[in-house]
């Protein structure tokens, strides 16, 4: 029986793990600019919110680009060389998955009275406080530091295509809810993990992270703007 348990398989889940474990404990370097800018945990606004997530979400694309420095330099290179099939496959992709979200969230909304999820309230509020500054942080450094760790991150654990799609649109589905007081508030894995499964497809697809990165950021930008110009 062949031995899937490589050296090379063990470091390829080690990697993925430590990329989640980054991801998780990246949180706690708030206390940073918590501590530079003497900011009163007592009295925490939205803006001091704001500016200590932009600052956790610097250091962590900057720690995931470097972890994952050589393999970027590959898959850019593999997306230069057909730049439109990899970003028309993006494009299809997140237009299905799209669709899916709208029509879950509207399925979500009737039958369980929600409006919205915690999660989509928390990023009103933030977008209403700072719009620009969220616009840098969920337009571009979201996407990036999202896509490494949950389509970069989960490809290192699963290499069965459609077992990775699914387990990176779960988790990816499961980390905008997670810690939500009502229970209705789950349903929300489906809109949010159908965009991360067709996500994870793009990059399984392609053989690079790029398309995944951009699409996630144009999808994320829209959203802002969308808010800032109508809340």
């Amino acid at each position: 029986m062949k031995n899937i348990f490589t050296k090379e398989r063990i470091l390829e889940i080690c990697k993925g793990l430590l990329t989640f474990l980054i991801f998780y404990f990246s949180s706690y370097l708030q206390i940073i600019p918590i501590m530079l800018f003497n900011i009163d945990v007592n009295n925490y606004t939205a803006s001091d919110l704001a500016i200590a997530n932009t600052f956790v979400d610097v250091i962590l694309v900057i720690v995931l680009i470097i972890l994952y420095f050589k393999e970027l330099k590959t898959e850019f290179k593999t997306f230069k060389k057909n730049i439109k099939l990899n970003m028309d496959t993006a494009f299809k992709y997140w237009f299905v998955g799209l669709m899916i979200m709208c029509i879950s969230n509207i399925i979500i909304g009737f039958i369980a009275n929600l409006n919205t999820s915690s999660n989509e309230e928390a990023v009103q509020t933030l977008v209403s406080s700072t719009p620009y500054l969220m616009l840098f942080t969920a337009g571009i450094l979201a996407p990036i530091a999202e896509e490494l760790t949950f389509r970069k991150g989960v490809s290192k654990l699963f290499k069965n295509k459609w077992v990775y799609a699914f387990s990176s649109g779960l988790i990816f589905g499961l980390l905008h809810v997670i810690g939500s007081s009502n229970i209705l508030e789950y349903l929300y894995i489906i809109p949010y993990g159908s965009l991360g499964f067709f996500f994870a497809l793009t990059y399984y697809d392609t053989k690079s992270i790029y398309p995944s990165i951009i699409m996630h950021a144009i999808h994320n930008s829209a959203l802002i703007i969308l808010s800032i110009f109508v809340y």
